[in-house]
């Protein structure tokens, strides 16, 4: 099943060949005219990436990204922001709110489409082999022998450098590389690592399945 992609622009031909691009790539691209309505898609579709325009009539994409972060499932969607403009309060406007990256209009579509790849690549497809690997060992026990159950084994302990707890800590809350960074002073890049190292000592496919291991592991203080 192709991974899903929310493309919310009022501008129809920016929204059309933003969806056909991404659509030629195997993605599945859902097209929303403003904020209002890609809130209802959101909902409905649950997409695994989110690019948006910032400027945009009934809801603007500040107001859509807001509202899309406080819901818990959405946290740590991944958001691409699409904007015309490029002062540095509406780039630290947008960070605020969980924004991941920016690309300033006008853009190329061949750029727009690394980004996604870049994303989807790391925090999502990496992960669904691992994750069905999971579940066929969960059938396999359950189905051990016939009106018997076999016992699951237990969630290996879990070894985590004291920066890497902060850092799971933080991410929890909802915050991004950046914003980590500034609470912890240390560069997104090197945020970046840590939550590399995390995915890959805790064998989850992206941010939310992270968060949501941690929580039922226990493995926050």
């Amino acid at each position: 099943m192709p991974l899903t992609i929310l493309v919310v622009d009022d501008d129809p031909g920016t929204r059309l060949s933003i969806v056909d691009y991404l659509e030629l790539l195997g993605y599945s691209a859902v097209p929303a005219a403003d904020g209002r309505e890609a809130l209802q898609l959101v909902e409905r579709y649950q997409p695994h990436l989110l690019i948006t325009d910032a400027i945009m009539p009934n809801m603007d994409g500040y107001e859509l990204v807001r509202r899309v972060r406080v819901q818990p499932a959405f946290r740590l969607l991944p958001v691409v922001f699409l904007t015309a403009r490029n002062e540095v309060k509406d780039r630290i406007r947008g960070y605020q709110l969980g924004i991941d990256l920016y690309m300033p209009k006008p853009f190329e579509l061949e750029e727009l489409g690394a980004v996604v790849r870049n994303f989807l690549d790391r925090y999502v497809m990496m992960g669904y082999v691992s994750q069905t690997q999971r579940s066929q060992r969960s059938s396999l026990a359950l189905d051990a022998g016939e009106g018997s159950i076999e016992t699951l084994p237990s969630t290996p302990e879990i070894d985590l450098t004291p920066r890497e707890r902060e850092v799971l800590e933080l991410l929890t809350q909802g915050l991004s590389n950046a914003q980590i960074g500034d609470r912890i002073y240390l560069s997104p890049r090197t945020i970046e690592k840590y939550v590399s190292n995390l995915l890959r000592k805790t064998d989850t496919a992206n941010r939310s399945e992270l968060v949501r291991f941690a929580l039922e592991n226990r493995l926050l203080n």
